[in-house]
């Protein structure tokens, strides 16, 4: 609750129903350096990045280190989740070719599942997927994959075929040609990473202002008397997206993985 706390320290509890922070850019961007290495500053978003890695790595090797004919709940919920992406995303979207993306799929469904889950983990309380620079660079790579291989596969004809279609008819084939080389090579990577950072975003934002004006209300009953009753259905409310967010967090991992799957797909077969 560090974070929450923070962003409504300064609320003015006797005439404010909801204590906002002044710049919401507070709850997000963190400038300050929490320690140096070789005389480089790591700030806390860079810190809880490799922290995410470390987790997906610590995860992966401790739940798959020892295979057992009848393994732990541990190991048996990490299998489940790799079986997932493998069978229920990389081949059910891509086919037989999705093997050869599991590895990718597996790692970018991980961290960003762990890095989504940092928003309701106590004492971080901070999505790291909520800063644009991650969502953006995780969109970068799915999108540098799937052009490369759309060109690796159907060479030259891949462009061609996107911006004038056979299957359309010839009237209308400049436009559908048009919207598919604009939503292929330009729109794909942009609303694959603003679809995960705005989510990522409100959910930060209203369990900040919620959880953290039930508090701020709460402990102010000395100071304000009766009216800090209020606190008590911001908090209630705080908590319920608190659970919806645990909803959202491993709902967004999934939608990020797949899309990217079906981008891949589109690409290596986009005659279909």
């Amino acid at each position: 609750m560090g974070e929450v706390i923070l962003a409504s320290e300064e609320c003015d509890v006797a005439n404010e129903v909801i204590c906002a922070p002044t710049d919401v850019k507070e709850l997000f961007e963190f400038d300050e350096a929490i320690f140096t290495v070789f005389g480089v500053g790591v700030t806390k978003t860079i810190f809880l990045m490799f922290l995410a890695a470390f987790v997906v790595v610590a995860l992966l090797y401790f739940g798959l280190r020892k295979r057992q004919l009848v393994p732990s709940k541990f190991g048996s919920a990490i299998e489940a989740l790799l079986e997932f992406v493998r069978d229920g995303i990389a081949k059910d979207v891509i086919g037989p070719e999705g093997y050869k993306y599991v590895p990718y799929l597996t790692a970018i469904f991980f961290f960003i599942l762990v890095g989504n889950l940092f928003e309701v983990t106590p004492f971080i309380n901070f999505p790291i997927t909520s800063r644009m620079a991650i969502p953006a660079f995780l969109a970068i790579v799915t999108y540098v994959i799937f052009i490369f291989m759309g060109f690796a596969k159907n060479g030259f004809r891949y462009l061609i075929d996107t911006i004038w279609p056979m299957h359309v008819p010839i009237g209308l084939r400049w436009l559908v040609g048009l919207i598919e080389l604009v939503s292929v090579f330009l729109l794909r990577p942009f609303t694959l990473a603003v679809r995960l950072f705005a989510n990522m975003v409100a959910g930060h934002l209203m369990l900040t202002l919620l959880l953290g004006s039930g508090v701020i209300f709460l402990t102010a009953v000395g100071d304000i008397g009766i009216r800090a009753l209020i606190g008590i259905p911001w908090f209630v409310l705080g908590v319920a997206i608190f659970v919806f967010e645990v909803v959202v967090s491993v709902l967004q991992a999934y939608i990020f993985t797949l899309l990217s799957a079906v981008y891949i797909q589109s690409s290596i077969q986009f005659e279909h």
